[in-house]
C-alpha cells in the first residue's frame, strides 16, 4: 500500500465507500486491515462498507486460503442521479493511479488505461 497521508478534520471530496473502492482495485488482494489504515477507518467500517459494494453489485470476491481477491464492476453505474451514466471505471480513474502515473504530467492519457482495459 502506499504511504498513508497525514490525518486532517473538516470535510472531504471523497467518500468512505470511494476510498475503499479505490483501495481495492489498487490491490485486489488487499488485506481488510491494510485498507482500514490506508482509509484511516475501522477495520468493521472496512468491513461493513465492503459489505454495502457487493450486496448492491460494485464488488465480489473469492476466498483463497485465508485471504480474499476481490474483483470490482468496472461497467456498473454510479448510484447517484447527478452521476448519472458515470461508471466505477470512470471514478477509479480519477482516484487510482499506476506508480508510473507519479512520474507523468497531469492529464496523461495512460492514467486510466488499467480501467478502461478491465471492461
Amino acid at each position: 500500500m502506499v504511504e498513508v497521508p497525514e490525518s486532517h478534520s473538516g470535510w472531504t471530496f471523497v467518500t468512505n465507500h470511494a476510498r475503499v473502492l479505490a483501495a481495492i482495485a489498487d490491490n485486489p488482494n488487499v488485506r481488510i486491515r491494510d485498507i482500514a489504515v490506508h482509509c484511516r477507518l475501522t477495520e468493521r467500517a472496512v468491513q461493513r462498507i465492503i459489505s454495502d459494494l457487493e450486496q448492491d453489485g460494485y464488488l465480489s470476491h473469492t476466498r483463497e486460503g485465508r485471504s480474499n481477491t476481490y474483483r470490482f464492476e468496472p461497467d456498473k453505474v454510479l448510484r447517484h442521479p447527478a452521476e448519472a451514466g458515470l461508471t466505477v471505471a470512470a471514478l477509479l480513474s480519477l482516484l487510482v493511479q499506476d506508480e508510473t502515473d507519479h512520474r507523468r504530467p497531469a492529464g496523461s492519457a495512460s492514467r486510466a488505461a488499467r480501467f478502461s482495459a478491465a471492461r
